[in-house]
């Protein structure tokens, strides 16, 4: 069964940083574009970052750029998100999730075809 779980979010002020782990299984790893999505009540779940866990390639929105660091182990089959200089904004339930490498697009939530049950995180001002 494929499974992918998220662990690492909390409450945190802004400024401060936390990182996100999400653990793959039940499928082959490095076959898989893996992202982190997020969402706010209300909104639509909106892309955060992505990497192709075997080659190294790493996607973010514009807005995390410099802030959010993608990175992955494929031998733990674990993808990490770095968050940095963390705003209010950022509070968000974050997702992560799995596409096929030649699937869709690595922004786009209706490529990714697995999803984690999400970890809340909370920016405090």
């Amino acid at each position: 069964q494929m499974q992918l779980v998220e662990s690492g979010g909390g409450l945190v002020q802004a400024g401060g940083s936390l990182r996100l782990s999400c653990t793959a299984s039940g499928f082959t790893f490095n076959m898989y574009t893996m992202g982190w999505f997020r969402q706010v009540p209300g909104k639509e779940r909106e892309f955060v970052a992505a990497i192709t866990v075997t080659g190294g390639n790493t996607y973010y929105a514009d807005s995390m750029k410099g802030r959010f660091t993608i990175s992955g182990d494929n031998y733990k089959k674990t993808v990490y998100l770095q968050m940095n200089i963390l705003k209010p904004e950022d509070t968000a339930v974050y997702y992560c999730a799995a596409k096929g490498l030649n699937t869709g697009n690595y922004y786009s939530r209706i490529s990714y075809k697995y999803w984690g049950q999400g970890t809340p995180v909370t920016v405090s001002s």
